[in-house]
């Protein structure tokens, strides 16, 4: 196993954001259209949160409910990203070792980690991300 391999070989570059004065129904939208499942929210260049599927899963009822599908939009409408995201996200730069990432991963309650260098955002890395690459390390 490679033991200083950094998060650059595995993150995921094309990162996708959205703005911080968007609507929660654009998140929605990016999310399903990209098949992605965390969404840095930006302004300008920086990074001033992060959404996740899971944090609009908590907001809406139309899965849960049947006839509840107007009460979704109404809370897309509500509500604003700021108020739904996780504000001041923790970063990682694209030279953190996985090793060192995996063991944030497994003792903080993240999922993703946007990857900044020197204020701009290089990408994305996920628990999938480094699953992936320890199951390599197996074949």
């Amino acid at each position: 196993m490679k033991k200083r391999e950094p998060i650059s070989h595995i993150m995921t570059k094309g990162v996708v954001t959205v703005n911080e004065n968007d609507d929660l129904r654009k998140v929605v939208e990016t999310l399903k259209k990209h098949t992605i499942r965390h969404i840095p929210i930006v302004r300008g260049k920086d990074v001033v949160g992060i959404i996740s599927r899971s944090d609009i899963n908590r907001l809406t009822f139309g899965a849960l409910f049947e006839g509840q599908e107007g009460a979704d939009e109404a809370i897309l409408d509500m509500l604003t990203i700021a108020q739904v995201m996780t504000s001041k996200p923790k970063t990682v730069s694209s030279d953190t070792i996985i090793r060192d990432l995996a063991e944030i991963f497994a003792k903080e309650e993240f999922h993703a980690l946007p990857v900044v260098d020197n204020g701009e955002l290089k990408g994305i890395v996920t628990t999938t991300d480094v699953l992936k690459y320890f199951l390599e390390q197996y074949d």
